[in-house]
Order: structure tokens, then sequence, then C-alpha cells
């Protein structure tokens, strides 16, 4: 069994020794350990550094293209290499790399198919108490619509089965944290979750400027998702919250009174008018979510198609789909 350890990267050079230094090179029941890096367009010497600290393979992209992007490039290039499991970590060294094992080992037993290393979110204590309160709030949304229990749905530190790894697509572009449990917790990959330590901050996110920015692209990211992978759900409940509100707003107009006084509009036509559009929107709801549900199955039966034509390519050895370098390899030449 051979295990990749990927590490998405975009100008890390100021931290990547430390983190390579803290990962295995050997895991119980594992018979090789590769580490891989991916560079996403960095403009330092994350590349150069990263060859003289041994690393196997490096994936390079000529310019920035993002963390989801980078994260599944990383992917990719761990498939086509070989890999039977595949953790993800950090280049900032968030993660404590002795902790590899707790992920690993579940899916080596073959218990799970997706582990998350899960932070201590109360105890962080680099986690300001908005921080914290945003963190456990945002999980436990992630938890209802994904159909999980993982209590750090932000967390970065992750190991899967090659099997999953091939059915997933990440389509956001701003991270693949939320969306990869979204699509997994929706189908019938076995997810847990282990709890892990961290090391000390070494830099700031570089995903948000501000928790404002953080909010609101994480609500939206889970929105999007949301309605992607589970429209039934989604279109459902918001039909359901439009028709309450109809028959709430039609009650008022039959028993409530009237806030508005010396209105040329009286008060029952006012209370139809509201209850006629809140149940249109109800309405259009489920419409949306039948025309939706036929395109999540129609998207399935793609990614049906999909993961067969990465199997085929993957046991032909096709060609690889994008840059990586054979660090040993280019070694021996050099």
């Amino acid at each position: 069994m051979k295990v990749f350890i990927q590490i998405p990267c975009y100008n890390e050079e100021a931290t990547l020794e430390e983190t390579i230094n803290d990962l295995p090179r050997e895991l119980p029941g594992v018979e090789q350990v590769c580490i891989l890096i991916a560079d996403d367009g960095s403009t330092d010497n994350t590349v150069e550094l990263a060859k003289k600290l041994g690393v196997d393979y490096i994936v390079t992209h000529r310019h920035n293209v993002g963390l989801a992007r980078n994260f599944q490039d990383a992917l990719d290039a761990c498939l086509y290499l070989g890999a039977d499991i595949i953790v993800n970590t950090d280049g900032d060294n968030q993660y404590r790399g002795d902790h590899i094992h707790r992920i690993v080992e579940p899916i080596v037993n073959g218990e799970q198919d997706y582990v998350v290393g899960c932070r201590d979110i109360k105890g962080h204590v680099e986690f300001s108490p908005m921080k914290k309160q945003l963190q456990l709030l945002g999980s436990f949304v992630l938890r209802q619509i994904s159909n999980t229990s993982i209590p750090d749905a932000t967390s970065g530190f992750r190991a899967m089965h090659k099997d999953t790894a091939i059915k997933l697509n990440v389509l956001n572009k701003f991270s693949y944290t939320l969306e990869t449990l979204i699509q997994t917790g929706n189908s019938d990959t076995k997810i847990g979750h282990v709890p892990i330590g961290v090391n000390s901050k070494t830099r700031k996110s570089r995903l948000f400027k501000s928790i404002p920015q953080f909010v609101s692209r994480q609500v939206t990211t889970m929105l999007r998702m949301f309605a992607f992978y589970a429209p039934v759900k989604f279109f459902g409940g918001l039909s359901l919250m439009f028709f309450l509100m109809a028959l709430l707003s039609g009650l008022w107009g039959s028993f409530g009174e009237c806030p508005i006084a010396n209105t040329s509009i009286g008060c029952g036509t006012l209370s139809s008018m509201i209850t006629i559009v809140f149940f249109a929107m109800g309405f259009f709801s489920i419409i949306s979510g039948i025309l939706a549900a036929n395109l999540a199955n129609v998207r399935q039966m793609l990614n049906a198609q999909s993961t067969r034509l990465k199997y085929d390519r993957l046991a032909n050895k096709i060609h690889p789909p994008i840059n990586i370098i054979d660090c040993k390899q280019q070694a021996e030449i050099q």
C-alpha cells in the first residue's frame, strides 16, 4: 500500500522545511510514503527548496490557479503516480505531521473511505472567541447539509482512499474543504473524523483578508454546494419556508390587527398581496427543485462516466493530467 502526502503550496519558502521535516516517512500497515508538493505558481524559492528537501514529486503551475484547483490537480497527480491513500496537509505546518497516522489508520483498516483530522476548536488558543463561535456554527450548518458528523469542517488535514479521490470533482474556486464534504456526504462514502493537534501559527491565512470576507465566502459556498449536490432538500426547504410565510400572512390578514393607519390599501388587500407573493415564490421553488433534481441526475451520470474514464486512464497510464516533476529521476539525470 502506497500513501502520498500532498502539500498544496503558494510561496511557502519560509515554512516548507519545517513542514516537510515534520512528516513521517513510515506508517503502520503502509509499504511506501511519498511526498508531493503542488506548487501554485509561487514567486519565491518554494520549488527549488522542495527539491533540496528531498520531496518525491512536484506538481507545477505556471501561474496562480487558487487553492481549490491546486488541490484537485494534486489529487489527480497522486492518483496517476499510484497512490492508494492520499493525505492532504498545509504548507504552513499548521497540522502536526506526527498525527498523520491517526487519519490514515481507519482507511488502512478498511473502516473509513474519507477521514478528517479535527482540531479542538473550543480549546484552540490562537482562535479568537468570535472565530471559535463562527467555526462551531459553520461546522454545525455543514453537518446538517452534508449528512456528516464532522466537528471541524474547514480542517484541511485529511486522508482519503483512492476510490474516493477518483470520484471527487472540485468545482468551487475558493476552497475544497466544504465542497468535498458536501459532495462525499451526499454519496455512499464512509466518512469519519479523528482528533488531531496543531502547531503554533506561522503566518496569516491567505484565503481571506477579514472575518466578514471569510464568512461571506463560506456561506456562499455552502449554499451553492447544498443546492448543487442536494437540490431536493435545498429547494424543498425553501418552498416550505415560503408556503409557511404565505400561511402566516393569510392568518395575519384574517385575524391580526393592521399596523398601517390611514392607508388607501386595506389591510386585507395588503395581506392577500403578500400571501400571493410568498405562495408564488414557494411554487417557483418547487419548480426549481424539480429542474435541479433532473440536472443532478444528469450530473451523476456524467460523474459516473468521468469516474470510469479516470479508472481507464489510470489503469493504462495514459499521459499525466498535469506537469509532474519526478525529483529523484531528475537528480539522477543531473
